[in-house]
């Protein structure tokens, strides 16, 4: 079995139509569109705090290791 055809997919479309009706299919493609996009919105979001939580301990270790650096300086001369 593979994908549908093209007769197949008009029969698909018009049980569609039957079940929801012509005025609740354009309701329902609206919900959808909006939940992909709060969806990509939420992606996006956690992306940019992981991508802000990574340069955060990136400039942590630089600073623990400036700090450990000077210690030991201090500690030879």
């Amino acid at each position: 079995m593979g994908m549908p055809g093209g007769m197949e997919w008009i029969l698909i479309a018009l049980v569609i139509l039957l079940l929801f009706g012509g005025k609740k299919i354009p309701e329902l493609a609206k919900g959808l569109g909006s939940g992909i996009k709060n969806f990509k919105k939420a992606v996006k979001e956690d992306d940019d705090e992981v991508a802000t939580a990574d340069k955060k301990e990136e400039i942590e270790k630089k600073a623990e290791t400036t700090t450990t650096e000077k210690k030991e300086e201090s500690k030879t001369v």
